[in-house]
């Protein structure tokens, strides 16, 4: 047969006329993922009949069998004998037996972007994306309409590749609402989300990564300047952000005038050091920002701001309003104030959503405080980029500013470690303490990336910085918490399994 091409940017010819009763068993290869779960949760919740397969049980695929969803452990072609449409992840390649099979009898395939775009077209639609803060400013988007949110815009529809926070646990990042607005985290790591069209896009910030797939960080850029020019209403930046400005001069002068532009600096000064640069564009400026530190923060509330909404957003006029946050640092001031302006341009009102915003706890993995044992925090962090490690630690510094920082940091890709090393070295630098464990290598090979493991970032440290390179995480865990003291916050990092070595070090403490 003729060799299978699997393009996650191809739109399927199916795709703008199949209707809910058009899409029979849908079958999604590596159901567990936190992106592909989170839309079969969706689908299921609408009555479709969902089922899938991944490679191994988890927490995810356990959850979805609760609801009912039929759950295949190994990857078959027996499985999909029933399915009508395959749904297919760029982490699947055209090999794989179930992809295979489907092709041969006939199943439509359709990646997990043409899933979320499907979901789409009949709501307003807010779509966040960024290299970095999408998983959080997309919860916190959808936690501030669900509480906030009236008439039709209550009960939102959501896919956020991530648990979140709530004061009673965690609560799965995707829910199929009745209400008219969908907001969707859209991951730009191959190119597929700029087959979305939403009402407001959303870009937190534009850093080079997915290089893998991009090759350089000019096509990175243009595939963010396609996403944006699909917006429907407007595009929401960030003016701390220099390749958001890049972004703005490829925009036309009808998109500049719809866009924009959450900032840090004094508005004032602001459109006047921007002026050229802004071609219409709105100022939406966080003033007064300031962080309290854990002693402070008995009420949980450990970030505050003031936000200058412009009458674009608001409506009738400007409006300040003040926004009071669980989740620390400047970056999720940002994050916030960008989750704002979308809720307030879908309908919901500035102090509602500014109101709302006291019950985000965070998303899952992002400054996730696990557990405290004699004075010794525990923190898992989600956190893979340097930028993204940067902002952790200077976080953690500001809610703890007289502990020692401990962190165990496991690498996401060979290839991110090869082409960041430095960069992670540098980031890590912030902290006093540093193991660099063993590189999760996700869809990559060891075999492709010769020489490159936790000793290349290690061997890019400054003089005098305490890092090292391990390789068994369970020891790294459990040496590192050996060396913490009564104050300290020891924190894992990274977007692989880094996560289960918090509960290793807790019980090491608890050990002692």
């Amino acid at each position: 047969m003729t060799d299978i091409i699997l393009d996650p940017t191809a739109v399927p010819t199916d795709w703008n006329t199949t209707k809910l009763d058009g899409l029979g068993t849908v079958h999604f290869i590596g159901i567990g993922g936190a992106g592909m779960s989170v839309l079969a949760e969706i689908l299921h919740g609408m009555g479709v009949d969902v089922q899938g397969s991944d490679r191994e049980r988890s927490a995810k695929t356990d959850r979805l069998e609760q609801l009912g969803i039929r759950v295949f452990i190994g990857q078959r072609a027996e499985h999909v004998a029933h399915a009508h449409i395959v749904v297919w992840s760029s982490a699947i390649k055209a090999d794989n037996p179930e992809i295979i099979a489907a092709a041969q009898q006939g199943s439509v395939l359709w990646h997990r972007s043409d899933v979320l775009a499907w979901l789409m077209r009949a709501c307003d639609t807010v779509t966040v994306a960024g290299a970095h803060g999408k998983t959080t400013t997309s919860a916190m988007i959808a936690t501030i309409i669900t509480h906030a949110g009236q008439g039709a815009l209550a009960d939102p529809s959501y896919a956020i590749g991530g648990s979140l926070q709530s004061a009673h646990g965690h609560t799965d990042g995707g829910h199929a609402g009745k209400g008219s607005v969908f907001v969707a985290e859209a991951d730009e790591s191959d190119g597929s989300f700029v087959k979305y069209h939403p009402q407001v896009a959303v870009i937190t910030n534009i850093e080079a990564e997915h290089l893998d797939h991009y090759g350089d960080e000019t096509h990175y850029i243009e595939a963010f300047v396609a996403h944006a020019q699909h917006a429907q209403r407007a595009v929401v930046l960030c003016g701390d952000d220099a390749n958001s400005w890049r972004l703005l001069q490829n925009l036309s002068d009808d998109e500049a005038a719809h866009t924009v532009i959450v900032t840090t600096e004094d508005a004032q000064v602001f459109a006047t050091h921007h002026e050229r640069e802004l071609r219409g564009a709105h100022i939406v400026s966080i003033e007064q920002e300031r962080e309290r530190t854990v002693e402070q923060a008995a009420s949980g509330i450990v970030e505050s701001c003031l936000v200058h909404l412009p009458q674009f957003v608001a409506g009738d006029q400007d409006r300040n309003v003040t926004l009071q946050l669980r989740v620390p640092g400047v970056h999720n001031a940002r994050n916030a104030a960008q989750a704002v302006v979308a809720s307030v341009l879908v309908g919901v009102s500035a102090q509602a959503a500014a109101q709302a915003l006291t019950e985000f706890y965070g998303a899952a993995r992002r400054f996730e405080i696990r557990g405290v044992v004699d004075g010794i925090t525990v923190v898992d962090d989600y956190s893979h980029h340097p930028t993204e490690i940067a902002a952790l630690l200077h976080a953690a510094r500001r809610r703890f500013p007289d502990a020692n920082i401990r962190v165990l940091f496991q690498p996401h890709l060979y290839s991110r470690t090869k082409f960041f090393a430095q960069n992670f070295a540098s980031a890590l630098a912030l902290a006093d303490d540093v193991i660099v464990t063993g590189i999760f290598a996700a869809r990559e090979q060891a075999s492709d990336y010769p020489g490159i493991s936790a000793a290349t970032i290690v061997k890019h440290a400054s003089a005098g910085q305490h890092i090292e390179a391990g390789s068994d995480m369970h020891e790294d865990a459990v040496r590192l918490a050996g060396r913490a003291q009564s104050g300290d916050v020891l924190i894992t990092v990274g977007a692989g399994d880094i996560t289960n070595m918090a509960s290793v070090m807790l019980t090491a403490l608890q050990q002692r």
